[in-house]
């Protein structure tokens, strides 16, 4: 399977509680702190709801 890179780019503070625990269920925990995860339906699904905070990259 592809992998990504997930970049947080954006805050989340004043963003909704859903959005908050869709960050940190990704594994980002500060601003500009990347993660590496295996590209997945269920991944896609989180970087949807949160593709405004993020920026993805395919590696």
């Amino acid at each position: 399977m592809t992998k990504i890179k997930i970049t947080q780019v954006k805050s989340a503070i004043d963003r909704p509680e859903r959005q908050k625990k869709t960050i940190r269920a990704l594994g980002i925990k500060k601003l500009n702190a990347s993660v590496i995860k295996e590209d997945t339906l269920q991944i896609q699904g989180m970087i949807t709801k949160v593709l405004h905070l993020v920026t993805v990259e395919k590696i």
